[in-house]
């Protein structure tokens, strides 16, 4: 044998190898992924990952739980880095564990998770430091819900703007009884119904991400304050105090919503069952657009990720963790098994393999929240102690304890008080 001929025999055996070596799948691995959730969740979650690890040769052991319980749980595991490989993240919680964009395996670095399927937007909520800690499962929002059956009995049209609604208040009233309201904000919803107003007045959100503070002016926040002011003195909204008189009922348990007394909230888009379905036969809860103000530069609208997948930077098969994540997220084994479990996806693959599947009105509040503008929403706007600021100050403006002018200036002092521990 010639030396030229042992060579070219060498190089092809070599070539063989490799190719051989390509072909054949990564190497199994036991993975550990977890999350919480209800039992349709725990149910449909599981057949995922039973068919994406026998898809890809891995073994996935769930670890699931109810909410209650599992930020404390995932928070010692954490700091002793024994978390699980993929990991369900509440998105608020991404600046307590990855102030740096440490805290989880970059996903950008994972080959086998294709990122494609998300737009740049979701990409930029889940990163954190300029890092990306997690992938959005599915995309949500605030989206103004009205009762169109009451608006129809008195004769007028849903609302397109703030000044319609205040007129619509006056007319539902005189024709329907002092007792109607055409709108509720208590507690949260009433903190983002503030931020609603300053949002849509400014164009910005509540926190700079170039100086981790507070953007908003004290005139400006003060200004949104007494908006939900104006909202109460209209008779709009009942107030804070009369809620609170009540023993502050859950909107959708109360007898004044099923009967329409109540005609319109400002609610997460996917929750349209959880207050639909209590309304008394023959009312219709209709999605809406956002209702503006004339000089608004921007709908506002409050869109984040319901949540995220992150995967462990502990983990030892990250890539085999990747193949499973891709699979839940982008492939039909993951989609059709997850379904609408954790709400519409927001993977491009997913929502066009789904199709319309999952109920009409959501999928129309959905729309609405996807296709309004806004800025940005920093995760520090769910940071428990800043929504307790903005809840506990909200009610000591509505028992005139406060002016709009010292709450703004008491939240605003609050809110950097805390971001500053993530300077």
């Amino acid at each position: 044998m010639t030396m030229t001929l042992k060579m070219t025999l060498t190089a092809l055996a070599g070539v063989a190898y490799g190719a051989l070596i390509a072909a054949t799948p990564a190497q199994s691995a036991e993975l550990r992924m977890s999350w919480w959730g209800g039992e349709s969740r725990h149910v449909a979650t599981q057949k995922a990952i039973e068919a994406c690890g026998a898809k890809h040769g891995h073994t996935v052991k769930g670890e699931f739980t109810g909410f209650d319980g599992y930020l404390e749980k995932l928070t010692t595991q954490m700091a002793g880095r024994t978390e699980a490989d993929i990991m369900q993240v509440n998105w608020p919680w991404l600046p307590l564990f990855s102030r740096s964009g440490e805290g989880f395996a970059d996903l950008t670095k994972l080959t086998a998770l294709d990122l494609s399927n998300w737009p740049e937007t979701d990409l930029k909520a889940g990163s954190m430091n300029g890092v990306l800690q997690g992938v959005s499962v599915s995309t949500t929002g605030r989206v103004f819900f009205f009762n169109q059956t009451t608006f129809e009995k008195a004769g007028v049209a849903i609302p397109k703007t703030w000044e319609e609604l205040f007129e619509a208040t006056a007319t539902i009233k005189q024709k329907l009884g002092e007792d109607y309201y055409t709108f509720n904000a208590v507690k949260e919803t009433a903190q983002l119904v503030v931020t609603l107003a300053v949002v849509q007045k400014t164009g910005k959100d509540l926190v700079d991400p170039a100086t981790n503070r507070v953007a908003w002016t004290p005139e400006e926040l003060a200004a949104g304050i007494s908006f939900l002011g104006k909202l109460v003195e209209a008779k709009a909204i009942r107030s804070q105090k009369e809620e609170a008189a009540d023993g502050n009922v859950n909107l959708f348990e109360k007898p004044a919503w099923s009967e329409g007394k109540i005609a319109g909230s400002y609610e997460w888009d996917s929750t349209y069952s959880k207050y639909a379905d209590p309304l008394k036969e023959g009312q219709v809860l209709a999605p809406s657009a956002m209702l503006k103000f004339a000089d608004s530069v921007t709908d506002g609208v409050y869109r984040k990720p319901s949540m995220v997948f992150s995967i462990s930077r502990n983990s030892k098969n990250p890539e085999a963790a990747a193949q499973i994540l891709n699979c839940l997220l982008n492939e039909p084994e993951g989609v059709d098994a997850l379904g609408t479990s954790r709400g519409l996806p927001a993977s491009k693959a997913a929502a066009a393999r789904l199709g319309d599947s999952g109920e009409a009105e959501v999928r129309a509040a959905n729309a609405i929240v996807m296709a309004a503008s806004g800025p940005l929403v920093s995760p520090f706007n769910e940071h428990p102690e800043i929504r307790a600021a903005f809840i506990d100050t909200l009610e000591e403006y509505a028992y005139g304890q406060i002016s709009a002018e010292d709450g703004a200036q008491q939240i605003i002092d609050t809110v950097n008080d805390v971001l500053k521990k993530f300077d």
